[in-house]
């Protein structure tokens, strides 16, 4: 009986950071938990080799650039809030977060959010454009040796030709969001676990 509450209690600031990401209290619950478990030495937050430690984290190609979006502006350390903040991203849409308040902050789940958060994976030097050259650091990550130098760098060019509709060489957020307008981003970038 008020287990539930009592848990919630540990977790500072559990109101807003609920109203912000749009977890239940429930998944905060679950999420706490994991990040503590996370964080082996008891610190409050979590560093980078902290989340080396997930497994799945280690096995994705992408899995350095995406430990990198827990650690804006060359921090190095997440605390709980900002470790669900980019889980957020991954929410699942549900059909409350489309009734969304025009007066309240777009939903870190929001398509525009999730889209903007696979920009920043490409977006290596945080200019606000994809160059031809980290488009292709990118597919050397997530092909690796599969595939020709020669092929990666046709893939590249094609990539970014298709998508560059102002001709400057460079893909824009708003080009990346153009060129994935018919992918169901919603659901790709989404992980179920974190309802």
């Amino acid at each position: 009986m008020g287990s539930r509450s009592s848990h919630a209690a540990v977790i500072p600031d559990v109101d807003s950071i609920r109203r912000e990401t749009g977890f239940s209290q429930a998944s905060l619950l679950r999420l706490h938990h994991r990040f503590r478990a996370l964080d082996r030495n008891k610190k409050g937050y979590l560093s980078r080799m902290d989340l080396q430690q997930i497994g799945a984290l280690a096995v994705n190609p992408l899995g350095d650039r995406i430990i990198e979006s827990f650690f804006p502006n060359g921090s190095q350390r997440v605390d709980f809030p900002g470790f669900v903040r980019v889980l957020a991203h991954f929410r699942p849409v549900e059909d409350e977060d489309t009734d969304q308040d025009p007066k309240k902050p777009e939903p870190l789940n929001s398509r525009r959010n999730k889209l903007h958060y696979a920009f920043q994976l490409y977006d290596l030097d945080r200019d606000g454009k994809i160059s031809r050259h980290e488009m292709l650091q990118v597919l050397r990550l997530m092909v690796g040796v599969q595939v020709t130098e020669e092929q990666l760098e046709n893939i590249a060019d094609r990539t970014v030709q298709e998508a560059d509709e102002d001709g400057d060489g460079a893909v824009s957020f708003l080009e990346f969001t153009k060129s994935l307008e018919k992918m169901d981003v919603e659901q790709k970038m989404s992980i179920r676990i974190l309802k």
